[in-house]
């Protein structure tokens, strides 16, 4: 029989296992903090426990934390780490270093559910969702880092490695739970991100649930003949519907949503693209992220022109919308938005 993962149990579960083993409940308190404040990866590292009882622990349970398979760093100071799972299979999670904070930008499915033409994830058979523990572990493991590298803890989390957030719903909340938990990482809701390609019924979820979080949605396009050609999910999900879910977001959480927003070379770089977006963006609160694209090796999506990105820029900020341009990170380490594809 395999033995559960110890880690899917709550901390008034770990307290009964210990009183059914005749054991005091206080037991429980000292091994969930080792689990998920001290990142335990072994048993026999929670050494204010006895022997004996790290015995038991060994022959009832198992820790399935994550392994840093291969970690490349970028020499724009990127760390890109390949994550195995306890099943073998990998993905890949980001460190992102500025001068005034370190991002970690994670991944939640291994591969994806979903098909945008234009990012290399998409291209890989979703395999299954991560757990709870395995997005947890990813941004422990990026602390870590942060403080060895760049000595301070990390600062901000992403949810924009692979796979789509809002698919695997469940994990990603309870992930973030842990994080912001006092209990675990004690990080602030406000400094983490949770970026969607626009589930509809999803986002108005997340409103109901009364989320702390920010929340971002991958556009790339207010006019939708051209956003169902980069990401043809989309002809599922019009744009009205998204428009919808995001105006019952604001009002729900009156907090602004984030657009992060590709430009292409003859795909949405036209004075009418940028029309559409300064429309989209009338509806609600919002700022833009302009996003510096990153070739996924065919050459069917081109970088748009400087002049392009500067006409985007001029005509948001000259209708009062907060915009900027994000410049990519760690490319030569195939670590940049739209690039994690487990080529290690």
């Amino acid at each position: 029989m395999s033995k559960k993962d110890i880690r899917a149990l709550t901390k008034d579960q770990l307290r009964d296992f210990f009183v059914s083993q005749g054991d005091k409940a206080f037991r429980g308190n000292q091994v969930y903090e080792w689990l998920w404040s001290k990142s335990a990866h072994k048993f026999e590292d929670m050494t204010n426990i006895s022997k004996k009882t790290r015995e038991i622990l060994e022959e009832n349970f198992v820790i399935n934390h994550i392994e840093v398979d291969n970690m490349q760093r970028s020499s724009d100071g990127t760390v890109k780490n390949a994550v195995k799972l306890h099943d073998g299979l990998i993905v890949e999670s980001v460190l992102i270093p500025t001068e005034s904070r370190t991002t970690a930008c994670v991944s939640s499915q291994v591969g994806c559910s979903l098909d945008c033409e234009f990012c290399a994830t998409a291209r890989l058979k979703r395999m299954r969702n991560l757990n709870a523990d395995e997005i947890f572990d990813q941004v422990s493991a990026i602390n870590q880092e942060s403080l060895l590298y760049y000595n301070h803890k990390l600062s901000n989390i992403v949810y924009m490695g692979m796979g789509e957030p809002l698919m695997n719903y469940n994990n990603v909340i309870k992930s973030i739970e842990k994080i912001t938990s006092e209990e675990g990482l004690g990080m602030s809701p406000k400094r983490i991100t949770v970026s969607t390609s626009g589930l509809p019924k999803m986002i108005k979820k997340l409103a109901d649930d009364e989320v702390k979080f920010n929340l971002a949605v991958s556009l790339h396009s207010a006019i939708e003949e051209t956003r169902n050609k980069i990401m043809p999910f989309s002809k599922n999900f019009p744009l009205t519907d998204l428009r919808e879910s995001l105006e019952y977001w604001y009002n729900k959480t009156n907090s602004r949503v984030t657009y992060e927003y590709v430009i292409w070379k003859d795909i949405n770089d036209k004075q009418e693209d940028i029309n559409a977006l300064v429309k989209f963006c009338s509806y609600i609160p919002c700022k833009v992220n302009l996003i510096e694209y990153n070739p996924i090796d065919d050459g069917e999506y081109q970088q748009a022109s400087s002049k392009a990105t500067d006409a985007y820029m001029h005509t948001l900020e000259k209708n009062g919308i907060v915009v900027n341009v994000r410049r990519s990170r760690g490319k030569d380490i195939d670590a940049a938005c739209g690039q994690l594809a487990n080529k290690s």
